[in-house]
């Protein structure tokens, strides 16, 4: 079991000194840890783009302490998404809605739009509650690379330039969480999260799958993201064998990602066991791919994963990350679930 890990008052004091001062702060979610500014704040907000690098048109979301929080950034709440939120939140679901007068446009990437969510982790809300206001966080990495799921990979991307990181030890999701675009009577799965396709229609009926040519763009959507600075394949699992030993005979050192454990041991292969359980293998995911980003291979070889739903989420995540090496953006086309390309 997780360890829940509480900031202790000293700790709170100096992140709402920090989020009230206009300085970052990075802090751990239910999902990953969040690089967050006081999301009424235009400038402290610019912040965290110019130190990710993220693109001015990608939206960040508005994290907020509870839903009575939402009138701040958000002008109407449909009654699908009012369902959503009493189902879900706290939790990993993020809700797209119009957003309020006077929500900036550095926070909603210029769309009429706003992405709001309630976090579960003890120490999000805490934060949450102490600072009083929403907070604007995308994951705390470079921009489109692994997602830190640990202080120490926040600390390992950006060094001394966020003087607070609140450390509340590994994230127990691990990928980012479930987007929803609610519009009146229509609702869409904009990005798969662990509440997966089936729950959410078990609260609200029909939700389309994919964006459509108007839907709004949220975070995670460009076809490579989340990427590990070694080139990465998806291998189905009967050729996993063959392509390690066809890029050995070549010189080549391999990592490999797989779920059972490997035929027979090499020297010149780097071979990790995520197993078959879905929870299991999204938690450790990213801190996985960031121990193999640092074997000095030439490749990251990666098992692709069993097809149904559960395993949407990780799947998501694995195709954008074995993107980076054909694209420089574009979005991925509208996926069927258990389907993902």
């Amino acid at each position: 079991m997780e360890r829940v890990i509480r900031a202790s008052q000293a700790e709170l004091d100096a992140a709402v000194a920090a989020l009230s001062a206009g300085e970052l702060v990075a802090f751990p979610t239910e999902t990953v840890y969040g690089l967050g500014a006081d999301a009424a704040n235009p400038d402290a907000v610019r912040q965290v783009f110019a130190l990710k690098g993220r693109p001015a048109t990608h939206p960040v979301i508005v994290h907020v302490a509870d839903a009575g929080q939402l009138s701040r950034w958000v002008r109407a709440v449909t009654p699908e998404a009012q369902q959503l939120a009493e189902a879900f939140w706290p939790g990993p679901l993020t809700l797209v809605l119009p957003r309020a007068a006077g929500v900036h446009d550095v926070v909603t990437g210029g769309q009429e739009t706003v992405a709001v969510r309630v976090p579960s982790h003890p120490m999000a809300l805490q934060l949450l509650q102490a600072f009083g206001g929403g907070i604007a966080a995308p994951s705390a990495n470079r921009y489109g690379r692994l997602s830190a799921t640990q202080a120490a990979h926040v600390r390992d991307e950006f060094g001394d330039a966020v003087n607070v990181v609140l450390d509340g030890g590994e994230c127990p999701v691990g990928l980012e969480s479930t987007i929803v675009s609610c519009e009146p009577g229509r609702l869409r799965l904009l990005r798969p999260g662990s509440i997966t396709l089936g729950q959410l229609r078990a609260v609200v009926g029909d939700v389309q799958v994919g964006a459509d040519a108007s839907s709004p763009r949220v975070p995670g959507s460009t076809l490579a993201h989340y990427s590990p600075q070694t080139p990465m394949q998806r291998v189905p699992g009967e050729q996993l064998a063959a392509r390690v030993a066809a890029l050995c005979a070549g010189g080549q050192r391999v990592a490999v990602l797989a779920l059972r454990a490997p035929p027979l041991a090499r020297p010149d292969v780097i071979w990790m066991t995520a197993g078959l359980g879905h929870e299991a293998y999204a938690h450790d995911l990213y801190a996985t791919l960031r121990t193999l980003d640092k074997a000095g291979c030439a490749v990251i070889l990666v098992q692709e994963v069993p097809g149904d739903e559960r395993w949407d989420a990780v799947r998501d995540r694995l195709v954008r990350a074995a993107a980076r090496e054909a694209t420089d953006g574009g979005t991925l086309p509208t996926f069927s679930v258990g389907e993902l390309p």
